[in-house]
């Protein structure tokens, strides 16, 4: 019997046979058992780091802070720039405000001015270009008439021409040249008129403004009841200033608001009362019947009223302007003009012209937007600004 078990036994591990239980057993799927610990060995947290990159990326908001330290760094170096800005002299800005006039005007002398001698070609030419930079016909003729008796057989230089450009346009401007002036009538009234658009309210206001730095008390008065905007206009500027506005719905009459203003402000002791009105150049007779009644009216409380009539020009309008003072002057009868948006145009040589033609008072000049930006009107500046000069207040400076 052990024979028969030995053989059984060894065909049980020796022969082909016995393959069979081998397949059978477990033990090829018990060595497999470590591919069981690999999966434990997988380390998906670590494949699930990705997202925690994810979550690193999300720190963009953090470098945003050390960003912001270069940002205001940056702001700081434009801050004193910004600061240098008011410290500008007022030639500064006059120089700055008038630079597409002085430009315009060097750009044509550079072309007028092809030769080293002058002759009457030359001479033509330079006379062309000071009456389209409207300085008139008068003006541009004395020019030519003083380079062509002091240096007609020398060269001539742009500097040169600039110099007796400047000279000349003071020897007109200097006689003009006066502040807004106030008389001993409390208070002193100021009728401000214009056409519509040449910023008169906003000038109104300024004047406002001046006369508050000044120390005297001020009230305006809306008696442009044509323009609702102007009504609004006015009482905000007022607010900004600090001076009571008087005014009554749109289409109420303009000399009863004069004439309410009049009252309140001798009753309240005012200073100075200004008041704006309107200008309809298209109604000529209806604008010139209109006025013509708030003089009347004024004049019932103070037979010297109005005590200064301020006419006020857009520079930008050119020639216009000229037709404009002449048809105010006969309505209103101007006594001063302020001339407005310089810094908006390459026509302001006007400003002579209406000098050398109507010899009235330039009180003042509007360069820029802002309540400071009108000041009192200097000849020599002017004259040095428009023509590329250098001043004496630039000396200073």
């Amino acid at each position: 019997m052990s024979d028969g078990k030995t053989p059984g036994f060894f065909q049980r591990l020796f022969s082909v046979g016995g393959d069979k239980p081998k397949p059978a057993e477990p033990t090829p799927p018990a060595k497999k058992e470590p591919p069981k610990d690999r999966p434990a060995k997988k380390e998906p947290p670590e494949r699930k780091r990705p997202p925690k990159t994810v979550t690193a990326t999300k720190q963009p908001p953090k470098p945003k802070g050390p960003p912001k330290g270069p940002p205001p760094a940056e702001r700081e170096k434009k801050k004193p720039k910004a600061s240098s800005e008011p410290r500008r002299s007022w030639f500064d800005q006059l120089r700055v405000g008038l630079a597409r006039t002085s430009n315009a005007l060097s750009d044509n002398l550079a072309s007028a001015l092809t030769k080293r001698k002058l002759d009457e070609d030359t001479l033509d030419r330079l006379e062309e270009v000071l009456i389209k930079a409207d300085l008139g016909v008068a003006i541009a003729g004395r020019i030519r008439a003083t380079i062509a008796r002091g240096r007609y057989d020398r060269g001539l230089d742009e500097g040169t021409v600039r110099e007796v450009l400047a000279a000349e346009i003071a020897s007109v401007l200097e006689p003009v040249a006066e502040a807004f002036p106030l008389s001993g009538a409390r208070p002193h009234v100021f009728l401000v008129v214009g056409v519509n658009g040449t910023g008169k309210t906003t000038t109104t206001a300024k004047m406002a403004h001046q006369f508050k730095r000044k120390g005297l008390s001020v009230m305006l008065a809306a008696a442009d009841t044509f323009r609702a905007a102007a009504i609004d206009q006015l009482k905000v500027w007022g607010g900004r200033v600090g001076a009571e506005v008087v005014a009554k719905e749109a289409g109420s009459d303009p000399a009863g608001v004069a004439y309410e203003a009049f009252e309140r402000a001798r009753a309240g002791g005012v200073d100075v009362l200004l008041i704006d009105t309107a200008g309809r150049l298209q109604n000529k007779s209806e604008l010139m019947a209109e006025l013509a009644k708030i003089v009347r009216v004024l004049k019932k409380l103070d037979a010297s009223a109005p005590h200064g009539v301020i006419l006020v020009l857009d520079a930008t309008t050119g020639q216009n302007a000229l037709n404009q003072v002449e048809i105010f002057k006969e309505i209103a009868g101007v006594t001063g003009i302020v001339v407005t948006k310089l810094d908006g145009t390459a026509r302001g040589g006007i400003l002579v012209a209406i000098a050398e033609r109507f010899k009235l008072p330039i009180n003042a000049i509007g360069i820029g937007e802002g309540l400071d930006d009108l000041k009192p009107f200097d000849a020599q500046d002017f004259a040095c600004a428009i023509a590329g000069a250098k001043s004496e207040n630039e000396a200073a400076a």
